[in-house]
């Protein structure tokens, strides 16, 4: 258990004239497992006054009395002549760790240029860690997840947890090597003669239904990040968004006419002023026998009770300069009529947007309306992605012998860039465990959730499930799934110390370009979506009819389809799309969807033309 004290540096927030919101978030991060996975407990947490006494005296009594692991401080660490915490740390601190500091600031550079003024201190008294974090709460949740990945680490040396020291040194004995260079990493995975490999897959079969409810079960949330409205569009907020401010906030005209009283229509109306969209009307008032010219959207001011549009009046005198002096109104009006109620369209404190709403176009313009500048949402995870295979070389090479172009790759990353999630590029992995732990290992250290291809089936150089077992101590969830194509798929997951115990998901998706492609959208696409908060991640399915006859597999096949729309039911028809090998990627190149064609069994064989069919949406 890492316990942790929180200590907040605000002159304003000591004095209860500001709410400490960044030491308050800290604090729920980490006591909701939204930081890191470790077991924490936020044991105390203190304000204090921008002084240095005061910061000290509260530094000193945390690490020696009280013993915490990690102090996090939050303000006082910008230019302000009161800005003085660095200097207080500095007088505490035994060690410094500069390099901490120096994380904080290349990658909250990438972030906002403004984060060249921080001077934040990082550094040791004791046991204790002490790290100073800006004083915003957006800018303490940015650097704390940038130094998370390291603290575990920093931490259980500080505390001499030998066996979690040395697990972390054995793999990472030198930084990552570049592809082709001799492995800085051993597995533990050993070599054996090929006469001595299964013959028979030691995992059950299950169904693809079953297969993506454990993806899902096992998925977790995301932390949670504040981003800028204009930069969250194909977020999910993390939660209610509600209006601080009624819409309109004033009673506003529906229609270019006239704020009257409706007792005094129809007839002969004095225009005594005019009001139009921004303008202040304080002031100004409609009487009986009189009325004010109004825009849409500008305010009904007070003593006016309806609206009457511009055509249902005439104009009876105007002065000799063109202004509107009196109408008549031809019509009868009703009380509020064209008028626009005080929160008619947005009640103040209403829900706008509900947690785990998707932002689109129309939630960002909501967002703007109610001024909610900075939300609540949900991080997406990033994804690294791996090939596998001695015979693979980059595209851009020359093939000789028995080589392949990489085809893999840029397909999966292409497929998760579109979809609004970003991808790492892992490289190719040669089939020896070494070679393959090492590019594990960084894409352990850059990714959430790991895709690789190839490596999952039962040939001797197939090694990805003993290297995941052997080195990482990874869970195989399923290994084999009864579907055509991706038979091999592979789900683990990977709670290892060096990258902090935050558990990582690894898809092993079939070698074969249209198996990894399909795998690929039933599968890694949804755990995605749950892990960024969609409460809905799964791919939607229609109905669709078969354009000539199909002849079933014994396994549940993922047959490529075109559709064709141009129908008179609205039920879209099934083209397919050639050749449905594995191996062809042609399948895919115009596929809009999957065929979703049920196991042949001893009473139905084959489909025929005009069947109604489940179709998963691309």
């Amino acid at each position: 258990m890492i316990s942790i004290g929180i200590l907040t540096v605000s002159d304003s927030c000591s004095i209860g004239k500001a709410e400490d919101s960044s030491g308050m978030n800290l604090k729920s991060l980490i006591e909701n497992g939204l930081v890191w996975k470790e077991k924490a407990e936020v044991k105390v947490t203190a304000i204090v006054a921008d002084d240095v006494n005061h910061i000290k005296a509260k530094l000193i009594e945390w690490c020696d009395h009280l013993r915490l692991n990690l102090i996090l401080s939050t303000g006082g660490t910008g230019f302000a002549p009161r800005d003085v915490t660095p200097e207080a740390t500095r007088q505490v601190i035994e060690k410094e760790a500069p390099s901490l500091s120096t994380l904080m600031l290349v990658e909250s550079l990438k972030i906002t240029p403004l984060a060249a003024l921080s001077r934040a201190v990082c550094g040791i008294r004791g046991r204790t860690l002490i790290v100073n974090l800006p004083g915003s709460k957006k800018g303490s949740q940015e650097c704390l997840t940038i130094v998370q990945p390291v603290m575990a680490h920093a931490l259980n040396v500080l505390q001499d947890a030998l066996p979690q020291v040395k697990e972390t040194h054995r793999v990472l004995q030198s930084a990552a090597p570049q592809v082709g260079q001799k492995p800085a990493v051993k597995s533990r995975v050993e070599s054996r003669p090929v006469a001595n490999r299964p013959r028979q897959a030691p995992y059950p079969l299950i169904s693809v239904e079953d297969a993506l409810n454990m993806v899902l079960s096992e998925a977790q949330l995301s932390p949670v990040q504040m981003v800028r409205y204009r930069d969250a569009l194909g977020y999910c907020v993390a939660a209610d968004v509600q209006a601080s401010d009624p819409l309109p906030p004033f009673p506003a005209s529906i229609k270019d006419g006239y704020s009257v009283i409706a007792a005094d229509c129809p007839g002969k109306l004095r225009v005594i002023a005019a009001t139009t969209a921004g303008m202040d009307t304080e002031g100004q008032r409609v009487v009986s026998g009189c009325c004010i010219r109004v825009n849409t959207g500008a305010p009904v001011v007070l003593g006016a009770d309806a609206v009457i549009q511009v055509e249902d009046t005439k104009l009876t005198v105007a002065s000799e300069d063109g202004e509107e002096l009196e109408i008549e109104v031809l019509v009868p009006v009703k009380k509020g009529q064209d008028i626009r109620p005080v929160g008619s369209d947005i009640a103040k404190d209403q829900v706008v947007i509900p947690q785990h709403s998707v932002l689109g176009p129309a939630e960002l313009g909501l967002l703007a309306t109610v001024g909610c500048i900075e939300v609540p949402v949900f991080q997406k995870p990033i994804v690294a992605i791996l090939s596998t295979g001695n015979e693979l070389v980059e595209p851009e090479q020359a093939l000789s012998g028995s080589k392949i172009r990489d085809s893999n790759r840029i397909t999966m990353i292409s497929c998760i860039e579109q979809s609004g999630f970003r991808a790492v590029d892992g490289g190719i992995a040669p089939d020896d465990p070494d070679g393959l732990l090492e590019r594990l290992v960084y894409c352990c250290q850059n990714a959430d959730v790991i895709v690789t291809s190839g490596g999952v089936s039962m040939g001797e150089k197939d090694l990805l499930r003993q290297v995941l077992e052997a080195d990482f101590g990874a869970k195989i969830h399923f290994a084999l799934v009864r579907m055509k194509p991706g038979k091999p798929t592979t789900f683990a997951t990977i709670e290892h110390v060096m990258f902090g115990n935050r558990k990582k998901y690894l898809f092993g998706l079939p070698g074969n370009p249209v198996s990894s492609t399909v795998t690929c959208n039933l599968y890694v696409l949804p755990c995605l979506r749950k892990m960024s908060g969609y409460l809905e991640p799964k791919r939607p399915t229609i109905k669709a009819r078969l354009s000539k006859d199909v002849n079933l597999d014994p396994r549940p096949e993922y047959f490529r389809c075109v559709l064709d729309w141009q129908t008179q039911d609205g039920i879209p028809i099934a083209l397919g799309t050639g050749n449905q090998i594995s191996s062809r990627l042609l399948s895919m190149k115009d596929a809009t969807a999957l065929l979703l064609l049920p196991a042949k069994s001893e009473e139905q064989k084959t489909l025929a033309a005009g069947s109604l069919v489940n179709c998963l949406l691309l």
